[in-house]
C-alpha cells in the first residue's frame, strides 16, 4: 500500500483527446519523491533538447507535493513544470492553496498533459471519473469568474480550480495560471493557453493513507499550535505597515530615476480605493406637495473582508478585500509589493491596479518589469505616441493601459506580449538596453547598496528563475549587535553549526570567503529544492530562516515528517542527497537545452562599483562545489554519484561531457 501518495498519475493527451490512468514508478519516487522533483524526472525523459516549448510533445505538469493532503500543517503546495517559451528552459513555479491535497484525495499524484486542443477545452476530475470537457462558455472569462462558473455548472462548492485568464487565452508570455488566492509565474499561463487548456477542476473524496497515523497526528498537533504562535512564519509582508526597505531595494528602474525617501506611513494608507458618486432620488414634500429632487453623495471604499489561510495551515497570510463596483481580490502572498512598490516617479499603486492583474491572468512582477520598460522606452523616445495612442498622463491609468494592451494583444501589446527579451528584438533602437532579467526572465529587481555575492551566485546560477525561491534560510544582512547575533544563533536549529560560525563573525560591510559565499548558496537552494519536493510552504521553512532563526521545518526535522507520513526511512543526509540530486538534474536538462556559463549572470545595475573579476571567482567556487565543469555543466562524477549515470551517459553521447 502507497502512504501518504496515491500511486497514480494521470496522463491526458489533448491532440487524441485521450486519458490514461497509470501507476507511478516506485524507483521515481525514491529518487525524487515528488513535487518538481519527479517534473524534472519525466521532463527529462520525455522532452528532448529538439522539443519546443510550444510543441505538442512539450509537457506541462501538475505535480502535488509529496507530503500534500497529510495532516501536516502548510502542507499544501502544487508544483507547474514545463519548458519556457522565453528561455527554452526548464520552467517550474509552485502554488498553494487547495488543488494539490483535493488532487491527491482524488487519487492522482500529478497530471501530465500533452498535446493541444483545436477547442478552448477544461479538465474535470472527479475521482476515477475523468473528462475532456467543453470549454468554450469560459472563453474571455476572469480567473474568479471560471472557478464560479465551474463550482455552479459542476454543482459542487468545493471544486478546486487551476485556471488561465484571458492572457492566458491569448498566448501572452506574462500570462500566470490562478488557483484562489495563489498562482504559478515564470510565463507558465502561456504553455496552458497555448495547449487550449483553460481549467483544471478537481473534487477529491478518496482516503490518504498515512504510514504511522498516531505518531504523526500528534507530532502534527503540536506542530500548528508552534506555527500558529510564531510570529516570524507566515508572509510577514502582507502584515507590515512599513514598506520602506522594500521601496529603497525593489526599484523597478535605474536607481538615478528613483525618487528618495519616497516611503511614507500615510503612503501605506493610501492603496485602498476610494469612489464617489452622487446619488440622485425624489421624495414627496409636504410643504410644497409635490417631488422634489434628492442628491446625495455615495462614498464606496476598498475594506478588508478577512484573513484567510490554505488548506491545513493556520496562518492566514491572504487577504480577501471587497472593492467598489462589488467586486472581490483575492490579495495573494507578496502582491501587495508586486516586488515594486517602487518610487518611480509619483507613481502609488492601489488595489485597481493588482485586481486588474489578476483579472486579466497576468503575473504581477513579470509586470511590473514591464512597465517600467515600456516607461524607459517612453521616457527615451524610442516609443512615441504613435506606439502609445491615447498614453494617459497619471501612472495609474498608464499601468491599466498596459494591462489591457498586453492581455488582448493590442496594438504594441502584441509585441510586449511576446516578453521583455523578444519585444526588445522586435523594436530596435537601443531597446535592448533597458531589459532587465536573468535568463531572459523577469527577475525580482532586488538592489544592494554593495556588492552581495551570495545574492550574486543566486541570481546568476540559480534555476529556478527568481531569488525568492533561493535566498531564505541564511540572513541576508549581517545583525550589527554581537549580542543580537548570539541570541539568533542560540534559537537557529535549521542551520549546521559551521554556518551558525560564520554568521556570528559577520560583521556589516564585510564579505564572506569565497567559499563560504558558494556553500551558504547551495545550502539555501537545498533548502527550497525539499521543500519544492515535500510541498512545503516556504514562508514556513525555507525562506522563513532569515527571520527569527526559528522556522517551524527545516532539514533537521523534516526527515522525520517524511517517515512517518511515507514510511520511507530518511535521514538528514538522505533529505538533503535527494534535494541535490534534482538540482543536479534539472542543471543537466537545462544544459541539454543550451545552458552555459555565459548564461550566469544578470542585470548590471542591480549594485554599483561592480568587480567582474570577483563576480566569476566566486562563480568559479560556485561550480567547484557543486561539482560542475567550467561551463556550469554537472560533471559525469557529480551526476554518477547522485545517482544519475544515465543522464550523464545521455550528456557524454550528445558531446556536452568527455569520460575525463
Amino acid at each position: 500500500m502507497k502512504y501518504a501518495e496515491t500511486g497514480f498519475a494521470l496522463e491526458v493527451d489533448l491532440t487524441r483527446g485521450n486519458i490514461e490512468k497509470v501507476p507511478t514508478d516506485p524507483k521515481m519516487t525514491g529518487l525524487h519523491l515528488g513535487g518538481d522533483g519527479v517534473a524534472a524526472a519525466i521532463l527529462w525523459e520525455r522532452v528532448p533538447p529538439e522539443v519546443a516549448p510550444q510543441s505538442p510533445a512539450n509537457l506541462l505538469i501538475f505535480s502535488a507535493g509529496l507530503l500534500a493532503g497529510t495532516p501536516i500543517p502548510g502542507a499544501n503546495r502544487t508544483c507547474v513544470s514545463s519548458i519556457s517559451l522565453q528561455s527554452n528552459l526548464l520552467v517550474n513555479a509552485n502554488f498553494e492553496g487547495f488543488f494539490a491535497p483535493e488532487l491527491k484525495h482524488a487519487g492522482y499524484d500529478r497530471v501530465v498533459i500533452r498535446g493541444k486542443s483545436t477547442s478552448l477545452v477544461y479538465l474535470w476530475i472527479h475521482d476515477d471519473k475523468v473528462e475532456i470537457c467543453d470549454a468554450s462558455h469560459l472563453q474571455g472569462k476572469s480567473a474568479m469568474e471560471t472557478t464560479a462558473i465551474l463550482r455552479k455548472e459542476l454543482k459542487d462548492p468545493n471544486v478546486q480550480v487551476a485556471t488561465i485568464g484571458v492572457a492566458g487565452e491569448n498566448k501572452v508570455s506574462q500570462a500566470s495560471i490562478e488557483h484562489a488566492n495563489s498562482s504559478a509565474s515564470q510565463g507558465l499561463g502561456v504553455i496552458m493557453g497555448d495547449k487550449g487548456l483553460k481549467a483544471i477542476a478537481v473534487r477529491g473524496t478518496k482516503d490518504l493513507g498515512i504510514a504511522r497515523p498516531d505518531e504523526l497526528f500528534a507530532r502534527c498537533n503540536a506542530l500548528y499550535g508552534e506555527i500558529y504562535d510564531n510570529p516570524s512564519c507566515g508572509d510577514l509582508l502582507l502584515s507590515e505597515h512599513d514598506n520602506a526597505w522594500h521601496v529603497a531595494n525593489l526599484p523597478w528602474t535605474a536607481a538615478g530615476e528613483r525618487v528618495k525617501g519616497f516611503w511614507t506611513p500615510e503612503l501605506g494608507q493610501e492603496w485602498g480605493v476610494r469612489v464617489e458618486r452622487e446619488e440622485i432620488g425624489y421624495q414627496w414634500e409636504n410643504y410644497s406637495q409635490e417631488m422634489e429632487e434628492v442628491r446625495e453623495t455615495v462614498v464606496e471604499e476598498s475594506k478588508l473582508v478577512r484573513g484567510t489561510g490554505c488548506y491545513n495551515c493556520p496562518k492566514n497570510c491572504h487577504k480577501v478585500l471587497s472593492l467598489p463596483g462589488e467586486r472581490q481580490y483575492f490579495l495573494k502572498s507578496y502582491s501587495r509589493h508586486v516586488y515594486a512598490m517602487a518610487a518611480y516617479g509619483d507613481l502609488k499603486l492601489n488595489y485597481d491596479v493588482l485586481y486588474a492583474m489578476q483579472d486579466f491572468g497576468l503575473d504581477e512582477n513579470a509586470m511590473v518589469q514591464l512597465f517600467a520598460f515600456v516607461q524607459d522606452l517612453h521616457q527615451a523616445g524610442i516609443f512615441t505616441d504613435s506606439d502609445l495612442p491615447d498614453f494617459p498622463a497619471d501612472p495609474i491609468g498608464r499601468y491599466l493601459y498596459i494591462l489591457e494592451k498586453v492581455a488582448n494583444r493590442q496594438g504594441i501589446g502584441a509585441i510586449l506580449a511576446e516578453g521583455l527579451c523578444q519585444a526588445a528584438g522586435q523594436i530596435g533602437k537601443g531597446a535592448e538596453a533597458y531589459v532587465r532579467g536573468v535568463k531572459k526572465t523577469a527577475q525580482l529587481p532586488l538592489r544592494w547598496k554593495t556588492a552581495n555575492y551570495a545574492s550574486f551566485l543566486m541570481y546568476a546560477a540559480g534555476d529556478k528563475m527568481d531569488i525568492s525561491q533561493v535566498e531564505g534560510s541564511f540572513p541576508q544582512l549581517p545583525i550589527p549587535d554581537r549580542k543580537e547575533r548570539e541570541a539568533f544563533v542560540k534559537v537557529w536549529d535549521a542551520a549546521p553549526q559551521r554556518f551558525k560560525e560564520w554568521f556570528l563573525d559577520w560583521e556589516p560591510e564585510q564579505q564572506f570567503s569565497i567559499e563560504a559565499a558558494a556553500e551558504i548558496v547551495g545550502w539555501n537552494e537545498a533548502m527550497h529544492y525539499a521543500d519544492d519536493i515535500l510541498g512545503i510552504c516556504p514562508l514556513l521553512s525555507s525562506f522563513r530562516g532569515q527571520f527569527g532563526g526559528k522556522p517551524p521545518y527545516h532539514l533537521n526535522n523534516l526527515p522525520q515528517l517524511v517517515s512517518l507520513a511515507t514510511g520511507i526511512e530518511l535521514d538528514v543526509a538522505g533529505l538533503l542527497e535527494i534535494s541535490r540530486r534534482n538540482r543536479q538534474l534539472i542543471r543537466a536538462l537545462n544544459a541539454g537545452r543550451g545552458q552555459r556559463r555565459a548564461d550566469d549572470e544578470f542585470p548590471a545595475e542591480l549594485w554599483e562599483n561592480r568587480d567582474t573579476a570577483m563576480e566569476q571567482q566566486h562563480l568559479d567556487a560556485y561550480y567547484s562545489f557543486m561539482g560542475w565543469t567550467a561551463e556550469g555543466i554537472p560533471t559525469r562524477e557529480t551526476l554518477t554519484g547522485a545517482g544519475l549515470d544515465h543522464v550523464s551517459k545521455v550528456l557524454m553521447a550528445r558531446g556536452l561531457l568527455t569520460g575525463e
